[in-house]
């Protein structure tokens, strides 16, 4: 039972915690997916494995790191390997269940964009790969969030798989681990899965308050439906009582949380102007 008023960000992050199983092998991007993962380990998977992509595997996050080789985001972690081992050891044996990651653009197939906004290379450049072609390519699911108005007919700069064209098209390309491609897309609008048979991208959960219309518009394709639109799930008071202790701007709306984030962050860069 949920005994407290929680806002949009907590139930968004509480949502992705969820999807993330006891006992799950995860790859985090910074953001939503570290806060996600460790509402995870702190409550239903104290079992699943987290790590970055730097080679911090088994990790609990104590703080949200500043980039994915911040180990001072943790208290301690199973073991440290380098990068080349995560893709190599880990992620192309097979032993990846889930890569969670943050995209900027995604089209009705699941394919993404997180390189440029527009065409290369005039357009602005944003946060580039990294790891995520490998990762979306080799995990056997994908867990996707996106901010904004991310949704595009055709991406202007392909950067990760999803289902390529759709049907059976990233099965047949033989490029990719069998049965793996993007499962969901949680945005701050809805939950969006993708038809086991087109693979076409379908709303599937509405978020409190909003509208199928206002989902529709952000959206330039004839968008398909759940037959039964959902719910997203109720958090529970372990899981917004741990939340608000590692990430307290969680638990402040929208604007006033971007506002304290950026004080924060502004504070930080004058002591380090400071100190040299």
């Amino acid at each position: 039972m949920l005994s407290k008023k929680i806002t949009k960000q907590e139930l968004l992050v509480v949502t992705a915690a969820r999807e993330i199983k006891n006992g799950d092998v995860a790859v985090l991007g910074i953001g939503l997916p570290i806060l996600a993962g460790a509402v995870a380990k702190q409550t239903h998977a104290p079992d699943a494995v987290l790590m970055m992509e730097s080679g911090i595997i088994d990790f609990e996050p104590r703080v949200l790191p500043a980039n994915v080789a911040d180990a001072t985001c943790t208290r301690g972690y199973g073991y440290a390997t380098d990068l080349f081992s995560v893709f190599t050891t880990i992620t192309y044996a097979g032993y990846l269940d889930k890569a969670f990651l943050g995209v900027a653009q995604i089209d009705k197939y699941g394919n993404i964009n997180t390189s440029y906004l527009g065409k290369p290379p005039e357009a602005e450049r944003i946060t580039a790969a990294g790891g995520a072609p490998e990762f979306f390519a080799y995990a056997k699911e994908s867990i996707l969030t996106m901010k904004g108005k991310g949704f595009v007919e055709k991406l202007p700069y392909f950067t990760s798989p999803g289902y390529l064209g759709g049907g059976d098209e990233r099965e047949r390309s033989g490029r990719y681990t069998p049965g793996s491609g993007p499962r969901m897309l949680i945005t701050g609008k809805g939950i969006f899965k993708f038809d086991p048979v087109t693979r076409e991208m379908y709303l599937d959960a509405l978020f409190p308050g909003i509208n199928v219309e206002s989902v529709r518009a952000d959206v330039p394709w004839d968008l398909k439906m759940a037959d039964t639109l959902h719910a997203f799930p109720i958090p529970t008071d372990e899981e917004i009582d741990f939340l608000r202790k590692l990430s307290p701007i969680s638990a402040f709306p929208v604007t006033m949380g971007y506002q304290l984030s950026a004080a924060y962050h502004n504070s930080e860069r004058e002591k380090k102007a400071t100190c040299r």
